[in-house]
C-alpha cells in the first residue's frame, strides 16, 4: 500500500477560527488520536491569515483516507463546522516519498 498525504487549508467566515478549532479538538483531535492509520497529522493556524487553518495529514493508505470520511465523528464534525467556514477546502493529494522520522 502506498501512503497519502494531505494539506488541507480552510478559509473560516471572518473571526470565527478559534470557534473552528473548537469544534475540530472536540470532534477530530480524539478521532484522530485514536486512528492508526493516521499516522502523522499537524493541525496549523496560517500566520498570516487570522481566518486560515492548515493541517497536514497522513495516512497509512488511500482506503484509509476514504474509510474515515465514513465515520459518525468525521459526520459530526461537519455538521458542525460547516456554517463556520467561508467555503470548501483547498486539499492537495501528495504522495510521500521520504520524511524524517515516522
Amino acid at each position: 500500500m502506498t501512503a497519502l498525504a494531505l494539506i488541507i487549508r480552510h478559509k473560516t467566515l471572518p473571526g470565527k477560527r478559534d470557534e473552528v478549532r473548537k469544534m475540530w479538538e472536540r470532534h477530530m483531535a480524539p478521532a484522530i488520536a485514536s486512528n492508526p492509520e493516521h499516522t502523522a497529522y499537524f493541525y496549523c493556524f496560517d500566520n498570516a491569515d487570522p481566518d486560515s487553518i492548515c493541517a497536514f495529514q497522513q495516512y497509512s493508505s488511500v482506503e484509509a483516507s476514504q474509510a474515515f470520511l465514513q465515520t459518525s465523528r468525521y459526520a459530526a464534525y461537519l455538521k458542525d463546522v460547516e456554517p463556520l467556514l467561508a467555503g470548501p477546502p483547498q486539499v492537495t493529494a501528495l504522495t510521500p516519498v521520504w520524511s524524517k522520522g515516522a
